[in-house]
């Protein structure tokens, strides 16, 4: 164990001891530890121990992306996330919905960024400020604890005021300690179940209308009322066939679109991470890790055929993206762990001869990889 490694398990435990102690006033260091788990599982570093440098951009990339269906109205109102008089994060997600070209309320934040890249710059620039000014210099302070007690990353810099100069000065980053990003990878499955569940109970608290009859308020913040993907149908039906890309068998007309890599697990909607379904299948998988098997499918489809099908309709393929995303997921689960081989099927994973996308290197994602330069995607 390197000096200074801290172990997966305390570090699991840190972080939910941080999350439990004193009273939350926003969701945001939840949104916050959302996407430092899901940056750590798409940069994966080659070795366990090894530290990684966080770009503040992306982070502000995927919380625009987790708010980017949060901020809808539910069951006629705006959910408040924040007890402050003005929620920054929350105006900037709403802002950016609201730009004119984005398109109706429904469309994925990939394809709104094509669509409004200024727009979307603008959002990310408001929201990278807030995060270094506020989650991110109080999400490792825990009561009682010494003041150089920073376990996750050095936030010596960062404070209430931090400047956008000052930011620059530090390459607009944080930078984990050894083995934190190998951790929070490895723990993502543990982590997010706990961390929707402590959002849930956030946002009852802070909407004095959300009683315990109201439905569903759970699929509303994270994705069981997912964006319309019906764009994406018809063109997958006309190239790939009207055939369940699980069993084969034959589709009706409104067959489900799936995410091979779960919402729940990744939240991509690239065209890479797409795949016709039906109901069955659909069902049966839910947010299940797909085996490796699947995977090989899913990224040995034609991506020619992907990127001219993503021309057509505006909507990007983030092919690289997934490859990144499905590296470190595999990467960081224990051997043996069941995964979904169909319906009603599963195998033990075993990486002991991985596949080429597992053997890529970190820094394969190119700009795909990295949120902050969506409007490539």
């Amino acid at each position: 164990m390197a000096d200074g490694f801290i172990d997966p398990l305390l570090l699991g435990q840190r972080v939910v001891a941080i999350l439990e102690t004193g009273l939350r006033t926003a969701t945001y260091k939840l949104a916050t530890i959302t996407a430092l788990i899901d940056h750590c599982i798409e940069h994966l570093p080659d070795e366990p121990e090894a530290p990684l440098t966080v770009p503040i951009p992306d982070l502000a990339h995927r919380v625009l992306e987790i708010y980017w269906r949060q901020v809808r109205p539910f069951d006629g109102h705006e959910l408040r996330q924040s007890t402050q008089p003005r929620a920054r994060i929350l105006a900037a997600t709403t802002s950016f919905r609201k730009e004119p070209g984005v398109g109706h309320g429904g469309s994925a934040l990939a394809v709104a960024v094509e669509r409004a890249p200024q727009a979307y710059r603008t959002a990310i620039d408001d929201i990278s400020l807030c995060l270094a000014q506020q989650p991110l210099h109080r999400l490792q302070h825990l009561p009682g604890a010494a003041a150089g007690d920073r376990f996750l990353y050095d936030d010596s810099f960062l404070h209430d005021r931090v400047s956008r100069s000052t930011l620059r000065a530090h390459g607009d980053a944080i930078d984990l300690k050894p083995g934190v990003a190998y951790g929070l990878a490895r723990l993502a499955g543990l982590l997010k179940p706990a961390l929707e569940i402590m959002w849930v109970d956030d946002v009852r608290r802070m909407n004095k209308f959300l009683e315990a009859e109201v439905p569903d308020v759970s699929g509303h913040l994270f994705g069981r009322e997912r964006i319309s993907l019906a764009a994406v149908r018809e063109p997958f039906r006309d190239v790939f066939g009207a055939r369940c890309f699980y069993c084969e068998n034959a589709l009706r007309t409104d067959n489900p679109i799936d995410h091979v890599l779960s919402w729940s697990l990744v939240g991509i909607d690239g065209l890479a991470n797409l795949v016709l379904a039906c109901p069955r299948c659909n069902g049966d998988k839910r947010h299940a890790l797909p085996s490796l098997q699947i995977v090989d499918r899913m990224l040995g489809r034609d991506r020619a055929v992907l990127e001219e099908i993503a021309s057509d309709i505006g909507w990007p393929t983030q092919y690289e993206r997934v490859v990144a995303a499905a590296r470190g997921l595999y990467r960081g689960q224990a051997p043996g762990v069941p995964t979904w081989a169909g319906y009603q099927q599963s195998t033990r994973l075993d990486i002991s001869h991985p596949q080429w996308w597992i053997r890529v290197g970190v820094g394969a994602g190119s700009d795909e990889a990295h949120p902050s330069a969506a409007p490539r995607m």
